[in-house]
């Protein structure tokens, strides 16, 4: 499992466990999964989706941002509509 958290500038989006993380990164798109090697990367504008631990996949639309995943934890720095 992943720990997520995603950060906008107005609340916490979403703090918890996950099982997966799509991004839409600056040079494509990429899926971040339990150990993800270490990487800081810019984000363009698309959708976030991530897996629920129960299944369920989740979206989010965002405008750009960052991603960091350092020791299965995922963070989301994002600037949303």
């Amino acid at each position: 499992m992943l720990k997520l958290k995603i950060v906008t500038p107005e609340r916490i989006a979403y703090d918890g466990e996950v099982s997966s993380v799509l991004v839409p990164g600056s040079m494509g798109q990429f899926e971040i999964l339990t150990g993800h090697a270490p990487i800081i990367s810019t984000l363009g504008k698309g959708v976030v989706e991530y897996g629920l631990p129960k299944g369920e996949k989740v979206q989010l639309d965002i405008l750009g941002g960052f991603v960091e995943v350092q020791q299965n934890e995922v963070s989301l720095c994002v600037e949303v509509d």
